[in-house]
């Protein structure tokens, strides 16, 4: 594949990732109550919409404002800056690896929108997987995660090839 096609795709992962986010958000803040339970599939999927000030899980929610521009917001940030720059100048990667950056720089990028506009993020979705179940997420967290997977399953699949090879 050219780097001219695999630079668009990677834009358009990247664009649909901040856009699927931030479309889902906008319905969620227009037309559901805060912390309305609406079931979806029974209770495996629930709608409930909450914001986040916090990170993960609400975790750092109550650190002082100009600690929450820097931590939640400045950093990020420059973490997403840099990955945009290994994810279009480090040429050598492979593209399963660059589409999970891709899902996770557009994640972040989806929840610093949310911190710059809304001083927080909205987080709607509920899963229970019966074994276990997530706390209140958004696409932006999936996407994350999903990037995170991808990698980590790049990651194997790299490790197989380096030990076939040894053999």
């Amino acid at each position: 594949m050219s780097k001219k096609i695999r630079n668009l795709i990677l834009i358009v992962l990247l664009i649909s990732n901040v856009a699927c986010d931030q479309i889902t958000k906008e319905i969620v803040r227009d037309r559901i109550e805060y912390n309305s339970r609406i079931s979806v599939v029974g209770d495996y999927l629930i709608l409930t919409k909450v914001e986040n000030t916090g990170a993960f899980l609400g975790l750092g929610n109550s650190i002082p404002r100009w600690l929450y521009k820097i931590t939640m917001i400045a950093l990020p940030l420059l973490a997403m800056i840099y990955g945009l720059y290994i994810l279009f100048r480090k040429s050598k990667l492979s593209f399963l690896l660059c589409t999970g950056i891709a899902f996770i720089i557009g994640g972040g990028v989806g929840n610093i929108i949310d911190r710059i506009l809304f001083g927080s993020v909205t987080d709607f979705l509920f899963f229970d997987f019966v074994l276990f179940h997530t706390g209140i997420v958004n696409m932006a967290d999936i996407s994350v995660t999903l990037g995170f997977f991808i990698i980590l399953y790049e990651s194997f699949i790299q490790q197989r090839k380096l030990k076939s090879s040894a053999v």
